[in-house]
């Protein structure tokens, strides 16, 4: 197993008035991963974010990366985290080149013009380099605060819904720019509305809610063991009842008879080979059927009944 990069043990955050938006979280990030934090509006996800961040003081618990605790060694390790924040709001009357730049330089690095070109070229922004921010489209704004997340090269960056309000195909080619900076060694915490992003990309998947974090697991691992299958089958001839050797399955008739519902699986990830065996004992009882529908839970789905059970 890899070496954690970010560690979090009891991190806590009460705001004045009593709102606990975070509760007692404890959290380990491995290197070189991308992480999906998933949950609602107000669950907790960018205070999380701005505590690692020293955006955010927590009222408790402990914050470590790269083996040092955040509450006394915060300015050397910060230097080494990256932040691509939601919000827009960057210097919108400077020149794309300048903006970046200047990001690395806040850090103290020494200005590097060919690494500088590096990144705003491995985002398409090259072309766009001397012109102001506030002319550029909104997917083109999102890869600046990209950029300038990355114009100091840290080792754990944050996404803070990087593909907010951009459509559909910017959004997979900000899926490959994710991927190249995984493929460089960079680990990655990303939270998202878009569930279908965390379930392209992450490798495991954290899901907080009302400040706490309910579930981590990895996500090939969550989604066979929560995932549940539904198949239809549509059968040759109506059926007015199922035989016992059909009816041990988890199956109803529908349509008058003509269609059989298989949903099953749920936990143990058996669903697909349950099918399998079902189709099986539909030959062996001699009914015949036409056409059969499968379809297994996608993370959304998970996710939602997890936060359903949660409320």
């Amino acid at each position: 197993m890899a070496e954690p990069i970010l560690e979090l043990d009891g991190l806590s955050k009460v705001y004045p008035g009593g709102l606990k938006a975070l509760d007692n979280v404890d959290l380990t990030i491995r290197r070189g991963e991308i992480f999906a934090l998933l949950g609602p509006n107000g669950a907790g996800k960018t205070t999380l974010i701005g505590a690692v961040c020293g955006l955010v003081r927590p009222s408790g618990g402990t914050i470590r990366a790269f083996g040092q605790d955040l509450s006394t060694d915060w300015r050397s390790a910060r230097k080494r985290i990256g932040l691509v924040p939601q919000e827009l709001s960057t210097d919108m009357f400077e020149p794309v080149i300048r903006a970046v730049s200047y990001s690395r330089g806040l850090f103290g690095l020494a200005p590097d013009k060919a690494r500088i070109e590096e990144i705003l070229r491995s985002l398409s922004l090259w072309d766009k380099r001397d012109e102001r921010i506030m002319a550029l489209s909104g997917g083109m704004k999102r890869r600046v605060l990209i950029a300038k997340a990355l114009a100091h090269e840290p080792d754990l960056l944050f996404l803070d819904e990087p593909t907010a309000g951009v459509d559909v195909e910017l959004r997979k080619s900000m899926w490959a720019i994710i991927e190249q900076m995984r493929a460089r060694g960079v680990t990655i915490i990303l939270t998202t509305h878009y569930i279908e992003e965390a379930e392209e990309m992450a490798d495991r998947v954290g899901i907080i809610s009302k400040g706490r974090i309910i579930m981590v697991d990895e996500k090939d691992a969550m989604m066979a063991r929560l995932g549940r299958t539904e198949a239809h089958i549509a059968l040759a001839q109506p059926l007015t009842r199922l035989p016992p050797e059909i009816a041990r399955f988890p199956v109803e008739l529908e349509h008058g008879g003509t269609s059989l519902r298989y949903h099953g699986g749920d936990g143990t990830g058996k669903g697909k080979a349950e099918v399998a065996d079902l189709t099986k004992a539909l030959i062996a009882a001699g009914i015949d059927y036409v056409g059969i529908d499968t379809r297994e839970s996608s993370l959304e789905d998970i996710f939602v009944t997890l936060l359903g059970e949660d409320a």
